[in-house]
């Protein structure tokens, strides 16, 4: 009954008679759908000979990544009308300062930036269009950055029209270049509900759509 309602949501966006939904609306939505997940897995970020393990916790709104080798816990919190990442020690949880944000992750491309989903509340954005990301349908849409404290001046993002996933990201840098690209690789049932399995990362060589580096996110069951 769920997957009929929701092919009858998407067919309502997609007929002539009704205009897409906004920016606005689509990041809601995504953001609602983020905050809702209870997990607790196992995962890797691995980029040629570093493989640095993890543990991925949500309840609600609250994730964890923990890490070891040394340890390492990072906590995100999706609120209402922003993002808070900090990094929990034996003392409590402190903020990530934004300085710090841009700093990259156990040797990998990764920064500290890309886990806090600041880009979806960003309030500059609107909807491109629609395109289909690895036969997915989905929203596009740009986001551009309310300051200077991100690495990314604006960020392009493909959002699954019925899951409301995010399949691919691209964050332009401060001349207008592409810099990083996310995409979902593969996903996977677990209990019943669809999870992230592989997500590749590439770092793109300045005014190229080469890719310098390349890194992998992966969640185990």
């Amino acid at each position: 009954m769920r997957k009929i309602a929701a092919v009858l949501f998407v067919f309502s966006f997609s007929s002539f008679a009704q205009p897409a939904p906004s920016a606005k609306d689509i990041l809601a939505s995504v953001r609602m759908m983020e905050a809702r997940q209870q997990i607790d897995l196992q995962g890797q970020l691995r980029q040629n000979d570093v493989v640095a393990p993890f543990r991925l916790t949500q309840n609600g709104p609250l994730i964890r990544y923990s890490f070891s080798n040394p340890d390492e816990v990072l906590q995100l919190r999706l609120g209402e009308n922003s993002s808070r990442l900090d990094l929990v020690t034996d003392s409590g949880a402190e903020k990530f300062a934004a300085s710090k944000l841009h700093q990259t992750i156990r040797g990998t491309i990764l920064t500290y930036e890309d886990l806090a989903f600041k880009f979806l509340y960003w309030p500059s954005a609107r909807v491109l269009g629609e395109e289909n990301v690895r036969t997915r349908a989905c929203w596009k849409l740009q986001l551009r950055a309310p300051s200077r404290e991100s690495q990314y001046s604006n960020v392009l993002l493909w959002v699954d029209k019925i899951s409301g996933a995010l399949m691919r990201m691209e964050g332009f840098d401060w001349n207008a270049q592409l810099a990083k690209r996310f995409e979902v690789v593969s996903a996977q049932k677990i209990e019943n509900r669809w999870f992230l399995k592989q997500m590749r990362i590439e770092e793109l060589q300045p005014g190229t759509n080469h890719a310098q580096a390349r890194a992998y996110l992966e969640i185990k069951r």
